[in-house]
């Protein structure tokens, strides 16, 4: 075999997520594929080996540099499948009515919640939404993030919609991470339409079709709940969006049972997100499916302490199950798919190897990606991350630090010692020329 490669990752623990096709489903999720010894080709931004190094010594080899890891973890890069990455300003005065205990539902009535950054968003040029995002971004890499979803949904209207989702289309060419588009129209009822929710339902169909036209977003998706959209409006809604050829997302049964579990296996929707009130038949009706589980406990932990039934999806439904920040101003404010991996751990009852699967291999198919990151395999994107330890099990154990040695994104290094590369984005670069770097988030 001859090998050429930039660079040679040597002396490292590898786990590779290889083999098969698909996401991993049920127990299958604890196979990560560990390799002792292991080492990792990059060539012109894709991986072209990844083996032990017994292996590797049969190569006629050709490499620019070689950097030996000191043995230390080296996963795919972190894929975080379900955010809300484009808004301005930020929620934390509702925090004391959480703490007082007002239901969410409550706030939203009052004006706040959804409502409140809705407000922000719309009156937000895209530089400002663009210095926000980017602030954002820079604190997912440098934790080990290298793709995100992004969803729209605080506009409400088609200006700041389209606004939101030209913004995620920019953002793609001024920093390293990898963004994915959702169109979102339908993530609130406006206050206007309170008794015409079919009209803004007609509305957001229209929207969609003109986001598609544009090439703006590839997923639709909507928030089926008690007090938002009705199982038969999203039924409709993800219908339009299905037949304009959007894959399909959705918001589902995050706070009560309303049917929307049931919803995305009869449409057979890529994911369904959050399910903490799902129904059992519901939960069993996805994963026979395939619609994977994008579970959001970082919410679980900042508004209710209820969590999903990661279990159950896994052990008795053989369920597919990716795990997401659902970072947002409002339900979860943390970046920190780290943080995630700590909430999965003590909240969901995952472990260690299920966790890092669902960050990494099914988190890539729930984003459209799976056949091109998400595994240390020749021939997929060279997207990696260098952890400080050699243990899958301390990235969990051991919450609320960073553990990022390095970060590689299409086999560039983006993070060195848990920093970002110098240079590499810069927030006030994109700022109007009246605002410093104190007025980001407005």
């Amino acid at each position: 075999m001859r090998l050429k490669a930039d660079l040679l990752i040597t002396h490292a623990k590898l786990a590779t997520l290889a083999g098969g096709t698909g996401p991993r489903r049920g127990l299958a999720m604890r196979q990560v594929g560990f390799i002792d010894k292991g080492v990792v080709a990059l060539a012109a931004g894709k991986i072209v080996f990844a083996g032990t190094e017994t292996d590797l010594q049969s190569a006629e080899l050709e490499v620019q540099t070689v950097w030996d890891a000191g043995g230390r973890l080296v996963t795919p890069g972190l894929i975080d499948a379900h955010t809300h990455l484009v808004h301005a300003g930020s929620r934390e005065k509702e925090l004391s009515l959480k703490l007082q205990g007002v239901p969410y539902l409550d706030i939203l009535s009052q004006g706040g919640g959804i409502l409140s950054t809705v407000r922000a968003t719309q009156s937000a040029t895209e530089p400002q939404l663009t210095a926000q995002a980017l602030v954002s971004l820079r604190h997912m890499l440098e934790h080990g993030t290298t793709t995100v979803e992004a969803k729209s949904g605080y506009g409400l209207n088609r200006t700041t919609e389209l606004k939101q989702l030209r913004v995620t289309q920019a953002l793609n060419g001024l920093q390293p991470v990898e963004l994915v588009s959702t169109f979102l129209g339908p993530h609130a009822l406006p206050p206007e339409y309170r008794d015409r929710s079919h009209q803004f339902i007609d509305e957001m169909i229209t929207l969609a079709d003109e986001v598609w036209s544009l090439g703006l977003a590839e997923f639709a998706d909507i928030f089926c709940e008690r007090g938002v959209f009705s199982v038969a409006e999203s039924r409709r809604y993800l219908t339009a969006c299905r037949n304009l050829g959007y894959g399909l997302k959705l918001h589902a049964d995050e706070i009560d049972a309303l049917g929307g579990t049931e919803l995305a296996a009869e449409l057979q929707a890529l994911t369904v997100d959050h399910v903490v009130a799902a129904s059992l038949d519901g939960l069993r009706a996805a994963a026979a499916a395939g619609v994977i589980a994008v579970l959001l406990p970082g919410t679980s932990w900042n508004l209710s302490g209820s969590y999903a039934k990661a279990r159950f999806l896994m052990d008795v439904a053989d369920g597919a199950v990716a795990l997401a920040t659902d970072y947002n101003p409002g339900s979860c404010p943390s970046e920190s798919l780290q943080l995630i991996m700590a909430f999965a751990a003590n909240g969901l009852h995952m472990t260690p190897e299920e966790i890092l699967t669902a960050v990494t291999r099914n988190a890539a198919y729930a984003v459209g990606r799976g056949e091109k990151i998400g595994r240390l395999e020749a021939g997929w994107q060279a997207d990696l991350c260098v952890w400080e330890t050699p243990e899958l099990a301390f990235l969990p154990y051991h919450f609320g630090v960073n553990h990022i040695h390095r970060v590689y994104k299409r086999g560039v290094l983006v993070v060195a010692d848990g920093h970002l590369i110098s240079g590499l984005h810069n927030p006030e670069s994109v700022l109007p020329s009246h605002l410093d770097s104190s007025q980001r988030s407005v």
